[in-house]
């Protein structure tokens, strides 16, 4: 449903993007606009939101919808390759990643989560109490209105927050699940030799566009892709990537002399 309600997404020029929605702004956080054609540029492309509407706000951060696509397509070839070669490997460097700093996030919300939970149960005692107070004459009632009122926006407050908690340790919590359906996911693509709306929306989760930068002359940006359930990917160097390989060609080899043994 999300992908067809994409699709009918259109610009001005009529046209969409298959990443639309998808692009940030590393500086401001804002969500990068999508332009099919202008008059200065014979490429579509994104630029900044914030830029779009205050010049002074953030940079244009603008990149041409084409250098997305051939980051996005290599970026998801390795990693494929990566997940489907070395299932292993890659699931325990993504736990790795997961972290201590992580963990102890995790630990600071879960009593956040059970102090709030407390303070509700409080307010029922002191609500209860306060109530009493008031039959018996030790408050009045104008006191007893203004602070059993104070208790419940309190309460309501408190309340309101809890589920927001409960859904993100949720989330977090289950990393090794979420990594499971994304290797899962993966395996079951043969061959990626070119992006599609779906194949982008089912694996890619936002992309964070940095700022270009001319170094030696030549225009540089880095693009941080997030994977849906895993987040950053760490891919390996070409080193790495490399000797991977080789292994994996070795690995191939042995099991093919052992069949024939």
């Amino acid at each position: 449903q999300e992908l067809r309600e994409h699709r009918r997404r259109t610009t001005r020029h009529g046209t969409i993007s298959m990443f639309s929605g998808l692009l940030y702004c590393a500086d401001c956080g804002e969500k990068l606009y999508y332009n099919a054609m202008d008059s200065k540029r014979q490429h579509p492309y994104f630029f900044c939101s914030s830029y779009r509407k205050n010049s002074d706000v953030c940079s244009a951060h603008y990149i041409r919808e084409e250098v997305v696509a051939g980051i996005v397509l290599e970026s998801m070839q390795r990693v494929f390759w990566y997940v489907q070669s070395f299932e292993k490997d890659f699931a325990r460097k993504q736990m790795a990643a997961f972290g201590e700093e992580k963990k102890k996030q995790l630990s600071m919300k879960r009593r956040e989560l059970e102090k709030t939970k407390k303070r509700v149960r409080e307010i029922d005692i002191l609500i209860q109490k306060i109530y009493e107070d008031n039959v018996s004459g030790k408050i009045s009632d104008e006191r007893f209105a203004t602070m059993s009122m104070a208790f419940e926006d309190e309460q309501k407050q408190l309340k309101t927050s809890i589920p927001d908690m409960e859904q993100y340790l949720e989330t977090e919590t289950n990393k090794s699940d979420c990594l499971q359906r994304f290797i899962d996911r993966v395996k079951n693509v043969t061959q990626l030799t070119e992006l599609t709306p779906e194949t982008v929306h089912e694996f890619i989760d936002k992309i964070i566009v940095s700022n270009p930068e001319y170094i030696d002359g030549k225009r540089r940006q880095s693009l941080e892709i997030y994977y849906n359930g895993v987040g950053i990917v760490r891919e390996p160097s070409p080193e790495e990537m490399e000797e991977l390989f080789q292994e994996h060609m070795q690995n191939r080899k042995s099991s093919q002399n052992s069949k024939t043994a």
